[in-house]
């Protein structure tokens, strides 16, 4: 094996290691306590921010819903990333 190839399969053995424990802790940061608690902040001023500027509360409703999806989907992406799913869809689902 050259040199270089040696190099690449070092690099790709530490990165291999390294990535699965850097996304379970994106993961773990993204579902502890504090987030969760920060969400509910960042949410809540969101809405009220909306309300405030003359939004019906139906509408501001809704776009609180979709602000706080970026989240959760955001949290999703990553619990798939680091259980190797990746972009696969489950069998049966759409």
């Amino acid at each position: 094996m050259s040199k270089e190839a040696e190099e690449v399969e070092k690099i790709l053995s530490v990165v291999s290691s390294q990535i699965p424990n850097l996304v379970k802790g994106i993961i773990a940061s993204i579902f502890s306590e504090d987030a969760g608690r920060e969400m509910g902040k960042a949410v809540g001023a969101f809405y009220k921010s909306l309300i405030e500027s003359g939004i019906p509360e139906q509408t501001a409703l809704k776009m609180a819903e979709n602000y706080l999806s970026t989240f959760t989907n955001l949290g999703e992406i990553m619990r798939r990333i680091g259980a190797g799913e990746g972009g696969k869809k489950e069998e049966g689902k759409a």
